[in-house]
């Protein structure tokens, strides 16, 4: 059996410091670390439970089914927040049928990005009897 000691994603964005701007910026996720120098440097950020990996160049936007899924405590605060820092919401926030609260952005490449709050109702948060 593999034992993940720790994971990344991946970005390899087409405009690394628009990248970097949108990810540190205006979603405001902290830096874990940089590494390397010039615009292609790599800059990790903290990413829940994980990281999300920014750096190097490509000549072309990620592939369309690469996505990220964010939770988050609020995502009507993070509505608020994102659109008065510019973030272009594809979706507003919506309670979807299997109840989640979900709210679409993306990056400056395009990759879609949920952000998604778990209502205290939901089951993944309540369970009755237990």
């Amino acid at each position: 059996m593999v034992h993940v000691l720790s994971s990344r994603i991946l970005l390899h964005p087409t405009d690394p410091e628009r990248s970097r701007a949108f990810y540190g910026e205006q979603l405001g996720l902290a830096v874990y670390r940089e590494f390397g120098t010039g615009v292609e440097r790599g800059t990790v950020y903290f990413l829940g439970g994980g990281f999300l990996e920014v750096s190097g160049r490509a000549e072309s936007p990620p592939d369309p089914a690469v996505r990220l899924w964010m939770q988050v405590a609020d995502v009507a605060a993070a509505h608020e927040e994102l659109r008065a820092k510019g973030v272009r919401v594809v979706r507003e926030p919506v309670r979807e049928p299997w109840g989640l609260v979900e709210m679409w952005v993306e990056d400056p490449d395009g990759t879609p990005i949920v952000l998604v709050e778990i209502p205290a109702d939901h089951p993944l948060r309540y369970r009755p009897g237990l």
